[in-house]
């Protein structure tokens, strides 16, 4: 049975195969035929059917029938190389190259002057996994004329890749001598000579593309690097100095110069050419960011810190519209402190490329904090997701960010996207992920759900403050569990004795417990650790004073609250009639 996975491909051939038996034109007398001759033609007339019929079958990708019209043209005309070609095509593009290889080779074989047989069995023999079984067929279809030098570099790979360093440089300068000095040429005979510890001949080819090429900054840049690799420092240095006086405004040939008067202790000069080649607005940003960056690391001095603020005005003059410029930019503020600075520039360079993954987890989590301006925040979380939807951090984001904007519908699904795609790879996110799940449920009423999920966050965490203080909470405002909530609470406000929202909740679990005084004392701290007490705390605080009996304090407190968008429904009822409400 054939199968139709395919792993090799071949140059389509357009073969027009004769059709023998088409009959003499009627104005001429017909000769009676033998009956060998007849049975002859009519067998090459039936091959022909039988080949145009699989041609049709293989241009439709049936190679199961392509492969039985092919078979039975074989049984009329056995020796018809085009057939045996075409059955070892299909053969070979239905992952059954052993067995196609005898047709390959017989249809080579009967026709020895068509290259595509040939070039048929030696992609057999690759795909058999033997080289230089296909090399010698290569081989001898690139030195028989000038027609197949185009094979000359698969040759040579072939060669390279089995150790034949002698048979690849015959091949190369072969295709050399008919196409001239080419760069595809030179970096193999380099690679060869080096793998051959010829060091000098490498070189001799490196200076020939140069001198064939002059004017052409990456062909000196590929033999700097190989002298500078083998300790011919100074052999380099003479190179790129010779190079930069005949063509003075080419960058990389300075930041060549830069590097390499760098390594050799000459930094004023180094220093120099650095300058002068982030002058040139030809130098592509990159490289610029990545030296910019690279100097961050060193020493820091006052020489430095003057050179890399020569090097940012230069690149906010030429190259302010490189996120990757930006970018270092902003990695420089960061790393001297001044976040506020890098996340500017670090928000500048996700403006012109926004698919950069650790510059947005920067700009999101350094944008948590103090009064955090959750709507920017959202557009960078949003930005996360859509440039690496399989990320789960930043789904994880998104959820936590929406949830503080009060989505919670949408939290959820990005918080339940963040949970599938972790799948718990990392246990971290998946608690974190579980307690920002369980508030916002919460908020959406799934109540049960909720509990569960700060269930699960606590098995990961125990100790985890914020499930702690918010599980506590909301079970104190179903008035359920109350003892768990207390003890949860209380393991907090221990850890965490001057937090007011803390020490709220603590007093909240107490009032619903009926223990006032307690609830009082924790109140009134809490009160007193925040600057601006919200409307939540207010009328708790009102609440737990009229349970003590101290109603004219109450509605002091309860009067404080009025007008806060976090009061309850029941504050104005409270007010009005001088009582506690539910």
């Amino acid at each position: 049975m054939l199968h139709s996975n395919f792993t090799v491909r071949f140059t389509p051939i357009f073969l027009l195969f004769s059709l023998l038996f088409l009959g003499w034109n009627s104005g001429f007398a017909q000769q009676k035929l033998s009956r060998k001759e007849a049975k002859i033609q009519e067998n090459q007339a039936k091959s022909s059917r039988y080949f145009i019929e699989g041609e049709k079958a293989l241009v439709l990708g049936d190679l199961e029938k392509s492969y039985f019209y092919f078979q039975r043209a074989l049984e009329f005309t056995p020796e018809e190389p085009a057939i045996n070609y075409k059955i070892a095509e299909v053969l070979v593009r239905s992952n059954q190259a052993q067995k196609g290889l005898p047709y390959a080779e017989k249809a080579a074989l009967d026709d020895p002057d068509n290259k595509y047989y040939a070039l048929m069995v030696a992609e057999i023999y690759t795909n058999l996994n033997q080289p230089l079984k296909s090399a010698e067929i290569l081989d001898r279809l690139t030195s028989d004329g000038e027609s197949n030098q185009q094979y000359n570099l698969d040759l040579a790979s072939i060669y390279l890749n089995a150790g034949e360093f002698d048979k690849a440089l015959v091949v190369l300068d072969r295709a050399e001598e008919y196409y001239g000095v080419r760069e595809p040429f030179t970096v193999q005979k380099q690679r060869i000579y080096l793998r051959k510890n010829d060091l000098q001949s490498a070189i001799n080819e490196g200076e020939k593309l140069i001198e064939a090429f002059p004017g052409n900054p990456a062909y000196v840049l590929n033999l700097v690097e190989i002298l500078y690799n083998n300790a011919r420092l100074e052999q380099g240095l003479t190179l790129v100095l010779g190079e930069i006086e005949k063509y003075p405004n080419q960058p990389e040939l300075q930041m060549a110069a830069y590097t390499l008067l760098k390594e050799n202790g000459d930094l004023a000069k180094a220093n120099e050419f650095l300058i002068s080649a982030f002058k040139s607005p030809d130098l592509d940003g990159e490289v610029k960011a990545k030296t910019y960056k690279s100097m961050l690391s060193e020493m820091q001095t006052s020489q430095r810190d003057e050179l890399l603020n020569q090097m940012e005005a230069l690149m906010l003059e030429l190259n302010a519209n490189d996120a990757m410029v930006m970018e270092a930019i902003g990695e420089r503020k960061r790393v001297s402190g001044d976040m506020s600075s890098a996340m500017d520039y670090f928000k500048k360079s996700l403006q012109i490329q926004p698919k950069n993954a650790p510059i947005i987890e920067q700009v999101i989590l350094n944008s948590f904090g103090e009064n955090p301006d959750f709507a920017e925040l959202e557009t960078y979380t949003i930005m996360g997701v859509d440039e690496f939807p399989e990320a789960p951090e930043f789904w994880f984001y998104d959820g936590v960010v929406k949830s503080a904007r009060k989505k919670d519908s949408l939290a959820v699904v990005s918080l339940e996207k963040a949970l599938e795609l972790n799948a718990g790879k990392n246990p971290q996110l998946d608690q974190v992920a579980f307690g920002s799940l369980g508030s916002s449920l919460y908020n959406l009423g799934e109540k049960d759900s909720a509990f569960v999920f700060f269930d699960k966050a606590l098995d990961l965490n125990p100790n985890d403050e914020q499930v702690l203080n918010n599980y506590a909470y909301f079970l104190s405002l179903e008035k359920k569990n109350l003892e768990k909530a207390r003890s949860m609470s209380e393991k907090v406000v221990k850890k965490h004795p001057k937090n007011a929202t803390y020490l709220d909740t603590h007093a909240w679990v107490l009032f619903q417990m009926g223990r006032y005084e307690e609830a009082f004392k924790y109140m009134d701290e809490a009160i007193k650790n925040e600057k601006e007490p919200s409307g939540v705390m207010l009328e708790h605080y009102g609440d737990i004073l009229y349970h003590l009996g101290k109603v004219s304090e109450a509605m002091t407190w309860w009067k404080k609250a009025e007008g806060s968008s976090e009061a309850s429904d029941k504050l104005a009822q409270k007010i009005k009639e001088g009582k506690y409400h539910e």
